[in-house]
């Protein structure tokens, strides 16, 4: 594993004890409904019915230039939900989230639209990733031989909704990956394809903290974080439970787990 970089130490993001909260509308539907929950509104504020769920809880940390930074942490722990508040794409309830640079989100729910093909979807997806027609024109080649999906045959000429899960995955890393970014958020993108796509994306990564970028990678596979991560994040019910290199928190993680 790279040695964390140390030279620059400007932050990144910083998460000042910042919370968010779902709210989940349970209410039954029915005749007059729609009246009935007009009337709790004016009366009480917020319609019966809504149920809260406090998904991030309290979570303070600073990140910095040139780190790789792994979110660990059970099933509904809030990581994706983190990457969501740091993306801007979630408001807190309270707390605060700063960023320098704009974050770029990459999940395997990405939105790439399956009635095109992949070819169409690379420059898409560039001009949504912020790169110019002549960027993608000249990182085309390179994006599509990335995600190795014309291995087998010329799939990028085909609609996406002839594509497997993991080959849109590694396309949509593929198209992130062809941008230099200052904050790269990647949730279990990793987790697709074989392994020789996986040291692809390792080194990638590692190249992108290089050029002094922020890598934040949420995995359920802890050989990835080992591989690409110097620092982990671990987060359990929405709070944070630790903060610190990687190894170290890995191995507090795998006695809670049991793995």
């Amino acid at each position: 594993m790279a040695e964390q970089n140390t030279g620059d130490r400007r932050p990144t993001v910083i998460a000042d004890e910042l919370h968010i909260v779902y709210r989940v509308n349970g209410a039954k539907t029915g005749k007059g409904s729609a009246t009935a929950a007009l009337s709790r509104i004016i009366k009480r504020g917020e319609p019966r019915g809504v149920r809260k769920v406090h998904a991030v809880r309290g979570v303070s940390f600073t990140a910095y230039r040139g780190e790789a930074i792994g979110l660990i942490g059970s099933n509904g722990s809030g990581k994706s939900t983190l990457l969501r508040a740091i993306a801007g794409l979630l408001p807190a309830e309270k707390g605060k989230v700063y960023t320098d640079g704009q974050p770029s989100l990459l999940g395997v729910n990405a939105a790439l639209m399956s009635d095109l093909t992949g070819e169409r979807n690379v420059i898409l997806g560039g001009l949504a990733m912020g790169m110019s027609r002549e960027q993608i024109k000249e990182r085309y080649q390179r994006i599509v031989d990335f995600s190795g999906i014309n291995d087998k045959g010329d799939f990028i000429t085909l609609p996406m909704r002839t594509y497997s899960s993991g080959m849109a995955a590694r396309l949509r890393f593929s198209i992130a990956a062809a941008k230099d970014h200052d904050v790269l958020m990647i949730d279990e993108a990793l987790a697709t394809g074989d392994r020789a796509f996986q040291k692809r994306s390792e080194e990638r990564i590692r190249e992108l903290r290089k050029e002094a970028g922020t890598v934040f990678l949420v995995s359920h596979n802890n050989k990835s974080i080992r591989d690409t991560c110097d620092r982990v994040l671990w987060l359990e019910r929405g709070e944070l439970r630790m903060d610190g290199p990687t190894e170290e928190v890995l191995k507090e993680y795998e006695k809670f787990t049991g793995k």
